[in-house]
Formats: structure tokens, C-alpha cells, sequence
């Protein structure tokens, strides 16, 4: 039985449990549901959640616990001549036992040692998913039948059902609160390794980007500069120049869809603007290299012009345009959602529709409308594909956006890849970046949102 399989009877089974309860409630009552605590989707519900829930988090504490089981086990009963082997080769004699027991590609000699272990571990991982899929289809028939047992007139399936929501809902938000402060643990803790090796002032104040450590000790080339500043300034030049295309063509997009179309032009224009958020950025990035920086280095050089043939310029216009539907889709929707009263109120008062839009709708619509905005800035700012193929990876300081420029996201997508040393001082500069772009960002977000609640008080 595959994973599939299971997952699919697991499923199955809730949906069984579902009727199972709702028909259950309804005979218990006689036919009458008038005498039942609550409606007879609630009792569904419950039955349903008694039977899937305990199951699926079983299943997925099994995913998660059996591979590190399997492979103690594993280890333990590895022989005496490869337990002898220092630390990483132990490691690359597991990694080569693991991918011949899951048919991968092994390289090196296949010793008679590893395939004997290998087919260890392989029988070791059937007979636990077997034991696993036994396991969780017996909890979620128990549950089934417990759940089914329960069921009663007086039972208070609603509020039973409402806890269990809560209470999922709680774990899930624990879960995104804590994953949230691990990526920020995670990065001032490689951060604070990298400033041990890199003074603090060098990376924020530093006028040149030049990570070149050396891969081992006595190698050449083994002093870099560090300064972040080029890689910010390119990132926020790209940026600006997105959000002058993304928000204004944007924005007007979702005032003519939301005030002048009408609506089979709505029906039209929006999906065919929605459809740009669906593009792959690899294809935007082709775009701004084969079409648009040709042609603005064209044009550029039949007006005397010297444009680089990777530019800001190019990187930053593709990059709007993959944003508009970011900033016309929400702000279309945050537009409609204006009540008509507000708009019947200014026409009663004599205004037009220009000055309703503008006196009455944006302003109600302006909370929204900014969280489009900011969308579309953090998606401009995380952007790494187009940068790469339209603005290089040259880390010049510069205000100029027709020459070539880079950004923090493409910077450490280029240092955590390769033959690097995770503890090199090259290496953990991406972390101290990344932690740099998370405080600009946060920066950005409480701007933003002081600037509506300065607005909301005004207007309330």
C-alpha cells in the first residue's frame, strides 16, 4: 500500500464517519431533528473529526519520527569496520546505503557490506509502513466507532465541533508564530557568526561587495569586502523603478475595472491581468533579456545613450509588470467592497464621478489598496530570477538604471550555492543579509501600517 492509498482510505473513512454521524443523529431522534441538541451536520462533523483527526496526526508524527528510527537502527547495526570510519565518512556510507535502498544512484563500490546493509534498511522501511498503515486504519475505525458510539440527542455536538476548530486554528497559528521566530533565531545566530569573523560597521557601511574567502586555508584570494550598501541601493533602485510601473498602471487598472467597466469588459480585462501573476518568473526573465534590454540598449545607443546590455532598467520594468496584478486585482476588490452609499451619497451632494472616486473611494479603500502596494514592493524585493538575467550579478553602487546592478536576494542565492564551507565568513554573509532584508522589510510594514492608522483616525 502506497502513501496515496492510504491517504485516500484515511479520507474515505472521514467521509464515511460524516454521514455515519449525520445519519446516526437523525435516527437517535426519531426522524424528529426538532429534538437533537444540534443540526445534523454537526454530528456529521464530529464523527468525522473523531475518525480523521487522531489518524492523520498520527500518520503524520510517524512521516516525520520513522526515517531518523529507521536509520538509528540502522546505524547500530552497521559493522564494526565502517563504525570505525570517522565522522563523515560514516555519514557517506549511510547516504550511499540509503540511495541503493531506494534504487537512487550510489557512488563509488558497492561493497558487499552496504548491500547487505541497504537491504536491512529497505525491509526495515516496508515492514514500518506496514505496521504504520495497520496502525492508522485500525485508530480511524476506533475513532469512527467512538465517535459513532457518542452520538446522542443531548449531545453538544456544536459546541464540540467549535473547540475542536479553536483549537486547531490555535495550534495552526502557534505553529506560523513559531516558524516565524525559528527563521528569525535561525538567522541572528548564523548572523552573529559572520560579524565574529566581519565587523559590524564593514557590512553596513562598507562601499564594496566582494565576497572572495578563501574555500581552504593558504588558498589566494582569501580577503573579500563585505559591504552591503551596493547590494541594497541595486535592490531598492530595481524596486523604485517596478513600483513606478507596477502601481500606477495598476492602480488605474483597478479604478476603470471597479468605476467605468462595465461588466462583460470586467469579466475580460481582469482575468487576462490576473494572468500575469501565473507567469513563470524564468519567463519574464527571457523576456527582459531577449526583447527588453536589447531594446532599451538600442534605443539608448541611437540616442547617443551608453546603456549595458544588463541593466536596472530592464530588470526593474519586467518586474513592474509582473506586479501589476498584484496592485490592480486587490485593489479592484477592495474597491468593490466600498459600500454603494458612499458613492450615492456624494452624487447626492452634487459630486462627480471623478471626485467620488477620489474624495470618497480611495480614501475608504486606502488600507487595502496599500496592502496591495506592499505586496507588490515585497514580491519586487524577493524577485531573483529576472535580476539575474536582466541586471547581472555586478554589485555596483550606483543611482544610474540603465547600467548593471544586483540584489540581496540574487547575492544569496550566489553565496549558499557551490563548493563552499558552511562556517566560512563567504558563506555566512548570506545569513547576514538575509537578516538585514527581514529588518527593511519589518520597517517597510510598520510604515505602512502607521501611515493607514494615521488615515483610519482621520476619516473615522
Amino acid at each position: 500500500m502506497s502513501l496515496l492509498i492510504l491517504a485516500a482510505t484515511l479520507l474515505f473513512l472521514t467521509l464515511a464517519g460524516y454521514y455515519m454521524g449525520r445519519s446516526r443523529s437523525v435516527a437517535v431522534a426519531g426522524g424528529s431533528t426538532h429534538d437533537l441538541h444540534s443540526r445534523p451536520q454537526y454530528y456529521g462533523v464530529y464523527v468525522a473529526l473523531w475518525c480523521g483527526l487522531p489518524s492523520f496526526l498520527f500518520l503524520a508524527l510517524w512521516l516525520v519520527l520513522e526515517p531518523q528510527i529507521v536509520e538509528m537502527i540502522l546505524v547500530s547495526n552497521l559493522p564494526s569496520s565502517i563504525l570505525e570510519l570517522n565522522e563523515d565518512q560514516k555519514n557517506l556510507m549511510i547516504n550511499q546505503i540509503t540511495s541503493l535502498a531506494v534504487g537512487g544512484i550510489v557512488g563509488g563500490t558497492v561493497t558487499p557490506e552496504i548491500e547487505a546493509a541497504a537491504q536491512d534498511y529497505a525491509g526495515m522501511r516496508q515492514t514500518g509502513f506496514a505496521a504504520m498503515a495497520v496502525v492508522v486504519i485500525c485508530v480511524a475505525t476506533a475513532g469512527l466507532a467512538l465517535g459513532r458510539r457518542q452520538v446522542s440527542t443531548t449531545l453538544r455536538a456544536r459546541n464540540r465541533v467549535e473547540t475542536i476548530v479553536s483549537a486547531v486554528m490555535i495550534v495552526a497559528s502557534t505553529i506560523a508564530i513559531a516558524t516565524t521566530v525559528g527563521i528569525v533565531l535561525s538567522l541572528l545566530f548564523e548572523a552573529s557568526r559572520f560579524f565574529t569573523k566581519v565587523p559590524v560597521t564593514d557590512f553596513l557601511f562598507g562601499l564594496q561587495w566582494s565576497p572572495q574567502t578563501a574555500l581552504r586555508e593558504g588558498q589566494v584570494g582569501g580577503s573579500g569586502a563585505f559591504g552591503m550598501i551596493p547590494l541594497f541601493a541595486g535592490t531598492l533602485l530595481i524596486t523604485f523603478i517596478a513600483m513606478c510601473v507596477a502601481v500606477p498602471v495598476g492602480l488605474y487598472s483597478a479604478i476603470y475595472m471597479s468605476e467605468y467597466a462595465g461588466p462583460r469588459m470586467r469579466a475580460v480585462a481582469k482575468p487576462i491581468l490576473e494572468v500575469l501573476a501565473g507567469i513563470p518568473t524564468v519567463v519574464y526573465g527571457f523576456f527582459a533579456a531577449l526583447t527588453v534590454a536589447p531594446f532599451f540598449r538600442n534605443t539608448g545607443q541611437a540616442l547617443s545613450l551608453d546603456v549595458s546590455s544588463e541593466s536596472a532598467l530592464a530588470a526593474g520594468m519586467v518586474i513592474g509588470i509582473m506586479s501589476i496584478p498584484f496592485v490592480s486585482s486587490l485593489s479592484d476588490d477592495v474597491m468593490n467592497s466600498v459600500p454603494q452609499t458612499l458613492r450615492d451619497g456624494a452624487y447626492a451632494l452634487g459630486a462627480t464621478k471623478s471626485e467620488t472616486i477620489k474624495q470618497v473611494v480611495l480614501p475608504a479603500a486606502l488600507p487595502g489598496i496599500v496592502g496591495s502596494v506592499l505586496l507588490a514592493v515585497s514580491r519586487a524585493i524577493g524577485e531573483t530570477m529576472i535580476v539575474v538575467m536582466a541586471a547581472g550579478l555586478a554589485a555596483n553602487l550606483t543611482a544610474n538604471p540603465l547600467e548593471a546592478v544586483t540584489t540581496v536576494t540574487v547575492q544569496i542565492v550566489t553565496l549558499l550555492v557551490g563548493d563552499q564551507e558552511f562556517d566560512s565568513a563567504k558563506t555566512l554573509s548570506a545569513f547576514a543579509l538575509g537578516l538585514m532584508l527581514f529588518v527593511v522589510t519589518l520597517t517597510l510594514n510598520v510604515i505602512a501600517l502607521r501611515v493607514v492608522r494615521k488615515y483610519r483616525e482621520k476619516y473615522d
